[in-house]
């Protein structure tokens, strides 16, 4: 059989399965065995399946997933979150819509220590959405709000997904973290003008701004900004690894846990169980990815894609247009890691050879998976809500992000023509 047989067969076995919700990184490592085993023989593939995911499990610089997803759940077992809700209720409160406001501010800080979207929109769904409604926010605006905001932890580093994109493409994952901040940070000033310019009639104004209380606040949130500032400092200045931060991070947090008396032995265990339960899904997926990609390597799949789309003569930015329109349309069916384990090993040899840098693709392409986060079908951060939240309809919760996805569109077509907007500060870097 053919290489490009055996690859056009591999492609359509995959997304069958993937139709029969067969979960990805069992999906792509069947179909890579197999497909390997089309082209060389059962006995390469099966040596192939021994040794890859031992290969996997003990790679160091794959250690940061498991830290930095501990890290997250220790915050939220130890109540960060509610704290960041609280400070940011203080000052932005006051304003109309500013419960809104505080919910993406929380939602921004609780991704600064969590590194997931899913984490971050669960979190803030049992903790905002409930003020939120008491303050009389509609059900549409109050979730849309929260399924935004929970895009960010893909985002603001730490992230989980920018570090596994940083694997798969062999860049310097520290400078990644950094690459995210300033797309980051402007993500949250265009989804609170969102807030303001498509709700704001709507939205109720909250207590009056007490200066003392706001400030009182602010103590509330010491170990969020100490953790950020260890983390992302310590990889700036070139002190630590993204590897050894991640470590650092997941151990101070649970020391300030104890200290505050917010964590107990048996939540700790709780915490690592819960840890160790999502980065088992992890390492699954990218097990299956790794075993997908020596299928893609023999078939040679990527090269002749990326014969195929210059041949187009569509142009860099038009090339790049068409690979960002294939991301927001698989986006609608696939969640993020899969998006970015299974597209990224296809379109990163077209990216470089087109002449874009690849720090600045990793961020672009984080971003614009986010956008699968909250449109429909699939809309993982819109089910997650849903899940917790059953009375509020799938329906209302994906008319509430509208305006948020509007925003995400704008601030894409910025960071696109404006490559410094994301390369200027890894460019500081000592």
């Amino acid at each position: 059989m053919s290489g490009d047989l055996v690859a056009i067969c591999g492609f359509a076995a995959l997304f069958a399965m993937m139709i029969l919700r067969v979960p990805v990184g069992i999906a792509m490592g069947l179909v890579g065995v197999a497909g390997f085993a089309g082209i060389t023989g059962w006995k390469p593939a099966l040596n192939l399946l021994a040794q890859s995911p031992i290969r996997t499990v003990t790679d160091f610089n794959l250690t940061l997933i498991p830290f930095f997803v501990l890290m997250g759940v220790l915050a939220t077992n130890s109540g960060m979150s509610r704290e960041l809700f609280r400070a940011g209720r203080h000052w932005f409160g006051p304003m109309r819509g500013g419960m809104a406001m505080s919910t993406i501010g929380a939602c921004a800080g609780f991704a600064a220590i969590c590194g997931s979207s899913v984490a971050t929109a669960a979190t803030m769904t049992k903790i905002a959405l409930p003020e939120m409604k008491k303050a009389g926010y509609p059900d549409d605006v109050s979730t849309g709000v929260i399924a935004a905001g929970g895009t960010l932890g893909i985002l603001i580093p730490p992230s989980v997904v920018l570090a596994v994109y940083g694997y798969i493409t062999e860049q310097d994952v520290g400078v990644l973290f950094i690459a995210g901040i300033v797309p980051g940070l402007l993500a949250i000033l265009m989804y609170m003008g969102a807030v303001r310019l498509a709700y704001g009639r709507r939205l109720p104004a909250g207590e009056r701004f007490d200066l003392r209380e706001a400030l009182r606040s602010l103590a509330g949130v010491w170990a969020v900004m100490l953790l950020f500032v260890l983390i992302i400092g310590s990889i700036y200045f070139g002190v630590t690894t993204a590897t050894e931060a991640a470590a650092v991070g997941s151990f101070l947090t649970a020391l300030i846990g104890f200290v505050r008396g917010r964590l107990t032995p048996r939540l700790l265990l709780e915490s690592l169980i819960e840890a160790l339960r999502t980065s088992v899904a992890i390492y699954t997926i990218l097990i299956g990815a790794i075993l997908f990609g020596y299928f893609l390597a023999i078939t040679q799949s990527p090269q002749k894609i990326t014969a195929w789309l210059v041949a187009l003569d569509l142009g860099a930015y038009g090339t790049l247009a068409l690979i960002l329109v294939l991301f927001v349309i698989m986006g609608c069916i696939l969640d993020a890691m899969a998006m970015i384990i299974l597209l990224v090993p296809i379109v990163f040899p077209i990216v470089t050879q087109l002449g874009f840098d690849p720090i600045w693709f990793g961020v672009i392409i984080v971003m614009t998976v986010e956008l699968g986060l909250i449109t429909p079908p699939v809309g993982m951060n819109v089910f997650v809500i849903n899940s917790i939240a059953r009375a509020i309809p799938l329906t209302t919760i994906f008319r509430g992000v509208l305006p948020f996805v509007a925003a995400d569109l704008v601030r894409l077509v910025l960071l696109v023509a404006f490559p410094a907007l994301v390369l200027w500060l890894p460019q500081t870097m000592r």
